[in-house]
């Protein structure tokens, strides 16, 4: 459980938004919906190889 205690004078505002960072950061929902469904080991380990060649493209584009 996520909790935020908001400071003496602190805006409600800004309260609500360190709120939505934690929340971003811990993945909660992500989680949820990757267990949703049962993805097989080499599916997933397939996917990050994706992903990180996918992210190193991008860097190599970065540089050139």
């Amino acid at each position: 459980m996520i909790k935020i205690e908001i400071k003496e004078g602190e805006n409600i505002e800004r309260a609500l938004k360190r709120y939505k960072r934690k929340h971003r950061n811990v993945q909660i929902m992500q989680n949820l919906r990757e267990s949703r469904y049962f993805t097989k080991p080499s599916v997933k380990r397939r996917r990050e190889i994706q992903k990180a060649e996918y992210i190193q493209g991008l860097r190599d584009a970065e540089n050139i």
